[in-house]
């Protein structure tokens, strides 16, 4: 199974940083993901960027047990 890394507003949504979740795909994954940290998660991840291994990454792409799967918000200045 896939390891998930939370980062900022999801971490916190979450409560954890990093959870091993499973899927085969990177949709289905997020989708164990909203399933397991409910709708104030789903909210944030709605506005996040996904990358797999380093790489953006599509609902639709696979994943394996030794892929990473990066949750990140976005970033904002000041």
């Amino acid at each position: 199974m896939p390891v998930v890394r939370l980062f900022a507003q999801a971490r916190e949504a979450a409560g954890t940083g990093s959870e091993v979740l499973d899927g085969d795909t990177v949709g289905a994954v997020l989708d164990d993901a909203r399933a397991r940290w409910g709708d104030g998660f789903a909210a944030v991840l709605s506005t996040c960027r996904v990358w797999v291994n380093g790489e953006p990454a599509a609902l639709t792409d696979e994943v394996r047990d030794a892929d990473e799967v990066a949750i990140l918000p976005p970033v904002s200045g000041g």
